[in-house]
């Protein structure tokens, strides 16, 4: 009786109620090794049937290692300046003055509240339209409009993950400094900035590999990179599958090795990993 009392109370708990962690386990297992052999099928049809191997080495070189070195090269310059400017972005958001810190989340909610495309754009057309007409001083300004419009962009998403680091570390930290004689700006530097690095890398991290795809926005302001490449072959040889796997590498030839570089460097600021201090 009470064993089939116990059965009749197992049939009215609900299926959450009954799936235990094995269960639950199996579940995730059989799940994700559908989805695993789904996209390696898609992928190995991709591969197999629709790439045309002929047309892919024709195309690699000169437009698409062109188009690649390109973006490897706006990348670099963006990113650098980008961590830079939210360095100073993320200090000034942080600073006790208050018409600092009002100007840097004024700057912050504008680049994170608008898209980058219209900031791309008001920086190649509108900047120029403030000279009279033919008279603007720069030649290939659309590269210039990119580095600083990604700069712009990416600076503001920075400047609010150190923000971020920084209110993470307790506040008697910098007591304690100002406490041993240590002025603000030697505090922040010895004391509270390595610590909030270490903490917002992740952040700032994702953030580069995000600024490696908006890349593919450049295609707006005429400049030939891996999308524009793909749109002209796509245009002369109807074959989207080809020139699409070539932008598929090439993407991640950047993003993976930036990936690594960023876990290293976690890997490095993390004292429980390295050895390091506190």
């Amino acid at each position: 009786m009470a064993t089939d009392t116990g059965r009749a109370a197992e049939r009215d708990r609900g299926f959450f109620e009954r799936l235990n962690d094995r269960t639950f386990r199996r579940l995730g297992i059989v799940g994700t090794t559908v989805f695993a052999l789904g996209v390696a099928a898609f992928i190995a049809y991709i591969l197999f049937v629709r790439v045309d191997y002929a047309l892919l080495v024709n195309i690699v070189y000169p437009q698409f290692t062109f188009a690649f070195l390109r973006v490897i090269g706006i990348v670099v310059v963006s990113s650098v300046l980008s961590v830079i400017a939210g360095v100073l972005v993320g200090l000034a958001r942080v600073s006790k003055t208050r018409v600092t810190s009002s100007i840097a989340k004024s700057y912050i909610e504008f680049f994170r509240g608008t898209p980058l495309l219209f900031q791309l754009f008001v920086i190649y057309l509108g900047i120029p339209q403030l000279w009279p007409p033919g008279q603007f001083p720069i030649q290939g300004f659309n590269y210039y409009a990119a580095v600083i419009g990604l700069t712009l962009n990416h600076a503001a998403y920075v400047g609010e993950a150190l923000r971020g680091g920084i209110e993470s570390i307790p506040d008697g930290q910098m007591e304690a400094s100002r406490s041993l004689g240590l002025s603000y700006i030697q505090s922040m530097r010895e004391v509270i900035l390595p610590q909030a690095w270490r903490n917002s890398l992740a952040a700032i991290g994702n953030d580069q590999v995000i600024l490696v795809k908006d890349t593919s926005l450049l295609t707006v302001l005429a400049i030939p990179e891996l999308l524009s490449a793909f749109r002209q072959i796509n245009s002369a040889t109807f074959d989207a599958w080809t020139p699409i796997v070539l932008v598929a590498i090439a993407y991640l030839m950047i993003t993976v090795p930036l990936g690594k570089v960023i876990r290293t460097l976690e890997d490095r600021a993390d004292p429980a990993t390295h050895g390091g201090d506190d």
